[in-house]
């Protein structure tokens, strides 16, 4: 295992390349990944995530979440962190669910920008840039990475249309790909929408509440890969069933939110 460390993770140390490019932003951003068994992807996820955030946006930390996985993520995580302090390791001792892994970043992000991105290979983090360009230039508030071509098995793309069409129809969300895993999101608008959902809704929630917000949101496609090695939870009848227990519940509560009468958000300035 040491070895594959040392080959996946690209020290913090190394020199910068006085000919690489200026970075695209100069705002923080914490990085949130969620993972559960993912031995075989992690160290890879997060050795890209710091190749591509060193040059693209250098005030970044990495938040990764281990969701009570069974085999090395953990540990493998908390050995890239003892090497490199700008990453987090957050444990759950038991597996919650992805969208409790994703709150649970949400809450431990400290930069001005919250990013999530799976952990499982299926996105490209150099990707970002084309959430970050739009975000500089003022385009939106939020920017929203839709997957231009789903590499999913077609049951699980047939299932994810469905379940759009019905969230679209109860929440009114105008959105091409509400549970993209890859979104940029100032950090003080995610803590204002205070999402509660611990499964499938939480991508839901956390659009529905910016819609309430009056967000200005952006949608741009981003790549989308085969999965390479793990599982996928999502098609799994006990998520499916639990989305929609969540589902319900988050139509009644919703009718009932306001965000606080006094917030206004303020762009900071680099």
């Amino acid at each position: 295992m040491e070895e594959t460390l040392n080959r996946a993770y690209i020290q913090p140390e190394e020199p910068a390349d006085r000919d690489a490019p200026p970075p695209l932003t100069r705002h923080g951003i914490s990085i949130v990944l969620p993972a559960w068994n993912e031995e075989s992807v992690i160290a890879d996820t997060v050795a890209r995530v710091v190749q591509a955030l060193s040059w693209m946006a250098p005030d970044f930390e990495i938040i990764a979440v281990d969701d009570g996985s069974h085999d090395r993520t953990g540990a493998i995580l908390d050995e890239l962190a003892a090497r490199d302090e700008r990453i987090r390791v957050i444990h759950h001792e038991v597996n919650r669910g992805y969208g409790a892994a994703v709150l649970s970043g949400f809450d431990a992000a400290a930069k001005e920008l919250t990013f999530f991105m799976d952990s499982d290979g299926q996105f490209d983090i150099n990707d970002i840039a084309l959430l970050i360009e739009p975000w500089e230039a003022g385009e939106a508030e939020v920017i929203l990475g839709y997957r231009k071509h789903r590499q999913d098995p077609p049951m699980r793309k047939l299932n994810a249309w469905a379940w759009k069409q019905l969230v679209s129809l109860l929440f009114g969300l105008r959105v091409r790909d509400i549970d993209c895993a890859f979104k940029l999101m100032p950090t003080q608008l995610v803590q204002v929408a205070d999402v509660h959902a611990q499964g499938a809704m939480v991508n839901t929630e956390l659009l529905a509440k910016f819609v309430r917000m009056n967000v200005c949101m952006k949608q741009v496609p981003v790549g989308h890969y085969p999965r390479m090695a793990g599982k996928a939870t999502g098609a799994n009848l006990r998520v499916i069933l639990h989305a929609f227990r969540e589902l319900f519940k988050l139509a009644g509560k919703l009718r009932r939110w306001h965000p606080p009468a006094d917030f206004r958000y303020a762009r900071q300035h680099a």
